[in-house]
């Protein structure tokens, strides 16, 4: 639009002008982007000739770019994406009208607005007048009051009501070392040996994802794009980091119920399998049909079905999507169904139980949340669904169902009383639904909400830190725990992991995730290496560690007359905490610094342009990402073998 302006009122190119005719032609095309000439009758956009002339450029560019033109083939390269991405051109013209709504709603004001857009100015380009609204302002400084205050209050009731709980005398022996193991609970075994297999699949793809960033459509000479293209790997590995933690959670749920309850339900082992191969289905179905749907093969006719959704974490296709649903909801009758002779016991462990069971019923529902749109709804609509899978399901629901496991095996083992467990649970319900509820909307900022939606998500969200501020103290207490009596020794690694998990969620939640969640903040950094570096320290550091600590817990009871080859585990909880330090120390956070620089001197779009992310700076920051990822891999690699070892080549433990 400038290039064409400047033409038009000068004859000569844009970057020949000097500043002052460069800003008269900006204060002459800024008002033509920012004004909504969108006629509701008609269900019509009108724009002005020089507009239609500079939307078709670039459509003509996305048009080539998206097919195998070798005029754009360098940035194919630059951009790691496959030579005909889209083969059929009449997909390809209307992907760009896709980019050309997408770009119409940032940049235009909405109805009876002056400076907002649909998109509250999102994201941030001052030729168009995208600047961070006053609200922004406004309300990222009172999410900080709510954290100061937040953090206030929970200082309060831990010196008051916290420090005057005395912890019970530990037994003598450990109670469950003569847990009596039942056939379904044995079945959960094959369960843990999945979770170890995806996640050394999901790191594979992981590392392919980066290297793509290096060498573009290969990997170390081989042309790799025409086979598992960039779109398809980043799809695969943030899907397979919530299926393994996800499978960790349910087969503990599986091995806990029965044990909590000392009930083992008619046909529960064959229910357990059962929903073993359905699992298996759902990962092999879905995997298969986003392959399909990436190369292309499948049509838009079956994609959303069977394909790739195209959205972030629930990628899966709706058949696939829908099968998980089911399977969830029998999870929940198995669970329930072992649980239910403890829920029926009036005894100290009543309430938690009814605390654990009632998590369960909140996993298994809320993941319906994903089926809350469809093919053709609104991108804003799907956006709010979407948040309720990603943020409340996994960030909300499994941490109160994480919370309520490890304190019934702190109850079982002794180290605190049933009263005061309740008490801690409940509590700990409360502070993160009371920030993830509500916070959950600080993800929407900028999908089409309105202000109230944005101090809605920056008041509660800034709640979802408080708890982390005295993470310490619970690390604290966990580590009392395990040094409480010579016996806790058997579950030292679990605990390390659980040590860890105190940790990652101060840094990686607490510090990096608060890093970006003020609407001021975000405003920038939304989509940049921060985002990824919160996402990576969170994800695996908080969950992946928990859902590690509580297999471990499990596979000591699967295995009890086994000896530990602790060396290996050792070595492995090491080589996850230092490769996961590295990786964010070393690339996502300096490469998150430089976006973020960029952004803020150029506009948005180049952080994120071919233009920045091929400079040798970052390259160098990508090849320093090998350290860390070679550090992590070989953790998990331990692990593996660890856990191979205890059934393959088991030594009887020493007593």
């Amino acid at each position: 639009m400038l290039e064409l302006q400047a033409r038009a009122d000068t004859g000569q190119s844009y970057a020949s002008l000097d500043p002052g005719e460069q800003a008269r032609a900006q204060a002459t095309v800024k008002p033509l982007m920012r004004a909504n000439t969108y006629d509701p009758g008609k269900n019509d956009i009108v724009v002005s000739d020089q507009r239609a002339r500079a939307i078709s450029a670039v459509a003509a560019h996305y048009e080539s770019l998206f097919s195998n033109d070798p005029a754009t083939h360098s940035l194919r390269v630059d951009y790691a994406m496959r030579e005909n991405t889209i083969p059929d051109a009449a997909d390809r013209r209307a992907l760009t009208a896709f980019f050309f709504w997408s770009a119409w709603a940032a940049g235009t004001n909405r109805p009876g607005e002056t400076h907002r857009t649909y998109t509250n100015n999102w994201p941030y380009e001052p030729l168009t007048g995208n600047t961070p609204t006053s609200d922004t302002f406004i309300w990222s400084v009172f999410s900080l009051l709510f954290l100061i205050g937040g953090i206030g209050l929970l200082a309060w009731h831990y010196a008051g009501w916290h420090s005057k709980e005395q912890a019970p005398v530990p037994p003598p022996q450990d109670p469950l070392k003569g847990l009596t193991i039942t056939p379904s609970m044995r079945a959960t075994a094959k369960y843990f040996w999945v979770v170890v297999a995806l996640f050394l699949v999901q790191i594979l793809l992981g590392a392919t994802t980066a290297h793509y960033q290096v060498e573009g459509q290969q990997a170390y000479g081989f042309q790799i794009a025409n086979v598992l293209p960039y779109a398809l790997t980043r799809s695969w590995h943030t899907q397979l980091a919530v299926l393994w933690i996800a499978t960790a959670w349910l087969a503990t749920g599986l091995y806990i119920a029965p044990a909590v309850s000392g009930h083992e339900p008619k046909y529960q082992r064959l229910g357990v399998n059962f929903l073993f191969v359905c699992l298996l289905i759902i990962v092999v179905g879905a995997f298969a049909g986003q392959w399909f749907a990436v190369m292309q093969k499948l049509g838009l006719k079956y994609n959303f079905w069977f394909g790739h959704q195209g959205w972030e974490y629930v990628d899966i296709g709706r058949f696939w999507q829908a099968f998980l649903f089911i399977g969830l909801l029998l999870w929940l009758v198995l669970v329930g169904r072992a649980l239910w002779p403890a829920l029926k016991r009036k005894d100290e462990m009543g309430s938690i139980v009814g605390l654990l069971f009632l998590s369960t019923v909140a996993i298994a529902l809320f993941y319906g949340a994903g089926l809350m749109w469809g093919e053709h709804s609104h991108i804003s609509v799907v956006e709010y669904w979407r948040w309720w899978v990603v943020h409340l399901w996994v960030e909300g629901f499994f941490e109160v169902f994480a919370v309520a496991v490890i304190s019934f095996l702190f109850v079982k083992l002794g180290l605190i009383r049933g009263s005061s467990a309740t008490v801690n649970v409940l509590f700990a319900t409360i502070v993160y639904m009371a920030g993830g509820v509500l916070g959950m909307f600080h993800h929407l900022y900028f999908a089409g909400t309105t202000t109230a939606a944005v101090a809605l998500g920056a008041s509660f969200s800034a709640l979802e830190v408080v708890p982390l501020a005295l993470i310490g103290l619970e690390a604290y207490e966990t580590w009392s725990h395990s040094r409480a009596t010579p016996w806790m020794a058997r579950y030292k690694w679990p605990i390390m992991f659980f040590l860890a998990v105190s940790f990652w969620n101060l840094v990686g939640a607490g510090l990096f995730g608060f890093l970006i969640n003020t609407p001021i903040a975000l405003y920038y950094m939304q989509g940049l290496n921060l985002t990824p570096l919160h996402g990576h320290t969170a994800l695996f550091g908080v969950y992946g560690m928990l859902g590690i600590g509580l297999m471990l817990f499990c596979v000591r009871g699967l295995r009890p007359q086994v000896q530990w080859p602790e060396g290996l585990l050792r070595a492995a909880f090491w080589c996850f905490n230092i490769g996961l330090g590295l990786m964010a120390l070393l690339t996502l956070l300096p490469m998150g610094v430089l976006q973020l620089n960029a952004a803020l001197e150029h506009g948005y779009w180049f952080a994120r342009s071919a233009e920045f992310m091929t400079r040798p700076i970052i390259h160098m920051l990508v090849w320093m990402r090998m350290p860390g990822d070679l550090v992590f891999a070989s953790g998990a690699l331990l692990l593996g073998l660890f856990i191979a070892r205890l059934w393959r080549k088991p030594q009887p433990a020493r007593d």
